[in-house]
This record gives structure tokens, sequence and C-alpha cells, in this order.
């Protein structure tokens, strides 16, 4: 497989052979302990505890359940549930947003929103403040009140997205005894906020179409690599779909550093014959390696044509220059073709650390998503 080297001196690497972007024989059997249930992708509202025929329902009570999803997919109505089937003790990790929103309330001022949820969505929580009392207090109490009114321990871990409500989330959650994880990861929060910008937002009365974003998420330039994350070689890789989930799903019994997506879960529908890019990289101090990115909470890798780079994105807005290489047609037309790779794929994408590119093991591998900002 052609590669490309790092200069492990330097803070960029130079490019010695031409990538190809070319199918690689399915990594290892290796498999990272999977963070994510099989669930199928609940509906974004209100989950329903138990399923009935409408002939053994009474006329009486099927408007009463008519005027409740009524009341669901009301713009206006909060939400505060878990889903009852599920053990809220496996719930340890939770994805929370405190952010203003594209709408008005009657003082003429932007709606504050909480969202909170948790991976599979078993956990979801809604509730509108004025801006008058956004503070670290009242997301603390918040907290505490999802807890107390659904019946479900805190979370040991709560993880966000926004750089800005860093140190009010950092506050309320370190005063709750919650670690703080700041982290681009929050996928299932970000697909919701999608979904709930289409369906709940955008119904509000109060909703202002054009609104700018008071607190958008950050790209800053990338950053020099800190040595310790140096590899040797790199290259552009492809695995079926197919392979990636062998991969994925015999983690759990092998020592690998990673994580792990479910697709199902996401709703990512793509034939198991599609070909997923990914970036292999390979040094002789491989398990390091592995374990420093592990603490990473990598997000994604871009191919950047302009600059002739890799860009490692990480935690909430943290951007390394993961690679450098000489530009020219052959390297353009390579990286070009795996961000269109990627794209095809609804930005589905790997990383795998192996101490040798013709390895048939990894000590690293992570399932990244390159997700388009939230619309709020």
């Amino acid at each position: 497989m052609a590669s490309l080297s790092f200069n492990t001196t330097t803070s960029s690497s130079r490019l010695r052979t031409t990538p190809k972007i070319q199918l690689q024989k399915p990594i290892s059997n290796f498999k990272i302990p999977s963070l994510f249930s099989p669930k199928i992708w609940p509906k974004l509202r209100h989950f329903r505890s138990n399923s009935v025929s409408e002939s053994s329902v009474s006329q009486e009570k099927q408007l009463e359940n008519d005027e409740e999803e009524e009341d669901e997919n009301e713009p206006t109505v909060e939400s505060c549930y878990f889903d009852p089937e599920t053990d809220p003790n496996e719930v340890s990790e939770w994805e929370l947003d405190f952010c203003s929103r594209p709408i008005i309330d009657i003082r003429g001022k932007k709606v504050w929103e909480l969202v909170v949820c948790d991976e599979s969505l078993s956990l979801q929580y809604t509730k509108y403040f004025p801006n008058n009392v956004i503070n670290s207090v009242t997301l603390k109490d918040a907290i505490l009140g999802i807890s107390e009114d659904l019946g479900i321990p805190l979370p040991e871990k709560i993880r966000f997205f926004r750089s800005q409500m860093q140190t009010i989330i950092t506050k309320a959650c370190n005063e709750l005894g919650i670690k703080p994880v700041p982290s681009k990861r929050c996928l299932s929060l970000l697909l919701w906020l999608d979904e709930r910008y289409e369906t709940v937002y955008t119904r509000h009365p109060g909703f202002q179409k054009g609104a700018k974003q008071l607190l958008g998420l950050d790209n800053p330039f990338p950053m020099e690599l800190p040595d310790n994350l140096f590899g040797e070689k790199w290259a552009f890789v492809q695995l079926p779909l197919s392979a990636v989930r062998e991969e994925m799903s015999s983690l759990e019994t092998r020592r690998v550093f990673g994580a792990s997506l479910d697709l199902d879960l996401l709703g990512i529908e793509i034939d198991d014959s599609t070909l997923i890019p990914g970036l292999a990289v390979a040094s002789s101090r491989a398990k390091p390696l592995a374990a420093w990115m592990n603490g990473l909470e990598v997000c994604s890798i871009e191919a950047d044509v302009s600059r002739a780079c890799l860009i490692l994105s990480v935690g909430i807005s943290t951007r390394y220059v993961y690679a450098t290489y000489k530009k020219t047609p052959v390297t353009t037309n390579e990286a070009e073709a795996w961000e269109a790779a990627k794209k095809a794929c609804r930005g589905l994408h790997f990383l795998a650390i192996q101490e040798d590119l013709d390895s048939d093991d990894v000590v690293g591998l992570w399932l990244l998503l390159d997700l388009p900002p939230p619309p709020v």
C-alpha cells in the first residue's frame, strides 16, 4: 500500500509516495468496547409505553390519545420523558445543549432552551427559559429537576458541544459531581436539534426566520500537532461497510482504543457494500499514540485541499494540522476523491492506528461522523 510519511521533527509531514484511495483488507478482528447499544432510532417525541390495537380501545380513550399526540406536536409543549423499558442505571451519560433559539418571547427577547437526551433518546427533556435567568445555578437546578422528576440517577458524564457555554455547564456539573465532557460527539443531540428546528422551532408562534445564531459553533484555524500525536506513515484507505460493522462488532473482545457508533440508532442507512473512507496511521509506538488519541474525543478528519493538509478535529473546537503533503494535481485529486467518498457516505469515515500499514491488526479504531452544524 502506498503511504505518506510524517516528519516527526517538525510540525508537518511531507509526501514521499502518492497515496491512492484503495480497498484495504479488513484491518483486523480487533474490536473496541461498544459505546452504543443496538437500538432502533426512536421517534423524536414521547415514547409510548404500551402498544394496543385500535379495536381494544374505547372511543373515549382514543380521543384522549389523539389529544395527547396533538399536545406532543405542539411547538410550545415541553418534554420530560424517560423510556420505561430502559434501565435508568444504564444511562450514565447525557448530552446537553443550553442555548438561545430563534424564538422571541412577549418581551421581545430571545427564548433560551435546555435540551437533554442520552445517546438512545430514551431520555428526552426540553424546557424554555427567559434570557435573564441564564446561569450555572439555573442549569444545576434544572439538571437536578430532571433526575427528581423522572426518578433517574444523575449521570456520570454530560457531553456538550458549545464552547461559549463551557464555563456555565462545567460549573453546574462540578457542583453536582458530574464530569463535564466538551465534545462534538453529541451526535444524537445534534440530530435531534436538527429535527426540532423543522418540527418545533419553525412552527413556534414566536419563530423569527433568519435570526442570527447567538452562539454559533467555533471553527478556529488549525494548530500545530503536539509531538505525542505524531505518527510515522499514513494512507487513505477504504473498507466496505460490512467490514466496518464486523470490525466494530467484535471490538468488545479485544483491547483496542477507540470509539464506535450505532449507525442504525443514528439513522445512517448505507448499503453494506458501500466503501467507507478512512485514514490509516502507522507508528512504531502505536499503542501510546492510540492511548493519547483516546482521550481527545476525536470528532472528524478533513482533507483540506486548499492547504494541502489533513485536519483532525477533537473536543469542541480544537483543530490540528494532522499531516501535510506536497500539493500536486495527483495528490489534490486523491484528497478530493477521499472527501467526495466521505460526503457520499453522509459524513461517515474512520481512523485506524496500526504498528504497520500492512499489518492485520489495529491498536486504535474510531468510527467518525462529520455532521454539519445544527441550525440553532
